[in-house]
């Protein structure tokens, strides 16, 4: 059985400037999902997909493989991490059993957790499975603001419902995914037909898109380690 890691690095961050490679506390942000990969010891290959030479160096600084460079028209703002995969998967010669897709600023994602998806993957006949995190206030209660510019309930009527009789609802951690191969090629997403799911919390997660984002990663990756 052969499993494939993928790490997508694309140079052009515009949000925060050279993000993937950014020094996270100690070392280059990407660093955390390679050693998070080799950690697992469960992958056969660990690449990353770059169209960025310094990020392509500090890659293989922490031992990742680099065996081609992205195309251009993957790299671009409009690519999507499916496209990325998409041209992986095709430019292998050999053929994975199964893939996971790890970003590269998946700093908070711990390698139990990426073998628990292995297993749950496997075990349930699954085709995709990623880490998910409870929203910490019912979006059935939300909110939106009409043309009026006033606000009113996206589900009124939900308006008299108590918090605790409303059904739990998740989204993505944006950390990490598994995936079988040949069913990726056929749906050409991650969040495939049959999708299973680790469930976090929300101190395990963070989305990290500003600065803002970047230091309350920081801090939250010390007082997980601090444990």
């Amino acid at each position: 059985m052969a499993n494939i890691c993928i790490i997508p690095a694309r140079g052009g961050s515009k949000r925060i400037p050279g993000k993937n490679i950014k020094p996270f506390l100690a070392k280059p942000i990407i660093a955390y999902a390679i050693q998070l990969a080799a950690e697992s010891q469960l992958f056969d290959e660990i690449m990353v997909s770059t169209d960025d030479e310094e990020i392509a160096n500090i890659a293989k600084k922490y031992k990742a493989n680099i065996p081609f460079m992205r195309s251009g028209k993957n790299a671009n703002d409009f690519a999507t991490t499916a496209d990325c995969i998409e041209e992986v998967l095709e430019k292998y010669d050999a053929k994975f059993d199964w893939a996971c897709c790890i970003y590269p600023t998946a700093v908070l994602a711990q390698s139990e957790d990426i073998k628990k998806g292995f297993n749950k993957i496997k075990q349930e006949a699954l085709e995709a499975v990623f880490p998910v995190v409870a929203f910490d206030y019912p979006i059935w209660r939300s909110l939106k603001v009409n043309e009026e510019d006033q606000v009113e309930m996206n589900w009124p009527e939900f308006a008299r419902s108590r918090s605790q009789d409303l059904p739990k609802a998740y989204h993505d951690a944006g950390q990490w995914y598994w995936f079988d191969p040949e069913s990726f090629k056929q749906q050409k997403r991650l969040f495939m037909n049959k999708s299973g799911y680790i469930e976090k919390s929300i101190n395990e997660v963070q989305d990290i898109d500003t600065a803002e984002d970047w230091a309350l990663a920081e801090l939250k990756y010390q007082l997980l380690n601090k444990k």
